[in-house]
């Protein structure tokens, strides 16, 4: 076979393991829902991009070998954590300022705003360094050692960046379908800071209490 092309047993294996991981409800799932819940699905929408990308980048960083920088270097490991947990934390700071003021039949962000979403969840993503981790234990499970290990990690990255993707879009779909519900509830966009910030403190909590103990789930 050629560098990028994979016997379908194994393709298919890569594809089921992979859609069990991303179906299971982890840090970067919960990012996604509470940016939906407090911000509406545009926004929850454009984290999904950002996250997805921010991911890509982390594959294509294993690949190369920056899994095994932070595997080898406790010190790298320890200061990506320690900037993303930063981020997180600084996120959370500027939901708590942002004004509670949004009229629930309008939309709450333009174009503009929906870009700066994307990229805070690609930055979340990319500072986090168990991700790449992830990335180095879970794809040389799945790659042929007579081809360019480069290559097929790239591409089976891809893909499984791709298949959490969709789901994570599916979380967001459900969430924005349960929104109105939770306004008329009570718990109205007036509300959804509160969420946010508490979603990017808890991320960086969790960040820097389980930062350390191996590969999971972004």
């Amino acid at each position: 076979m050629n560098d990028t092309t994979f016997a379908l047993p194994t393709l298919a294996a890569f594809a089921a393991a992979s859609m069990v991981l991303a179906v299971t409800p982890g840090p970067g799932v919960f990012y996604v829902v509470a940016r939906t819940l407090a911000q509406g699905r545009s926004a929850g929408l454009a984290s999904v991009g950002g996250v997805a990308l921010g991911n890509l980048g982390n594959a294509i960083g294993a690949s190369i070998g920056l899994a095994a920088l932070f595997a080898l270097s406790s010190l790298a490991f320890t200061v990506v954590k320690l900037a993303g947990a930063a981020y997180l934390l600084w996120l959370g700071s500027q939901a708590l300022r942002g004004s509670s003021v949004a009229s629930p039949t309008e939309p709450a962000f333009e174009a503009p705003q929906l870009l700066r979403i994307f990229r805070d969840g690609f930055v979340v993503a990319l500072l986090n360094p168990k991700t790449a981790l992830f990335f180095a234990a879970f794809l040389p499970q799945f790659i042929d050692p007579t081809g360019s290990a480069i290559r097929q990690s790239v591409t089976l990255g891809g893909l499984f960046v791709a298949i959490a993707a969709t789901t994570d879009a599916g979380y967001v779909l459900a969430a924005g379908a349960a929104a109105p519900a939770l306004r008329r509830a009570g718990a109205g966009r007036g509300r959804g800071r509160y969420l946010a910030a508490a979603a990017y403190i808890g991320l960086a909590a969790f960040t820097l209490a389980f930062g350390g103990r191996g590969p999971a789930k972004s």
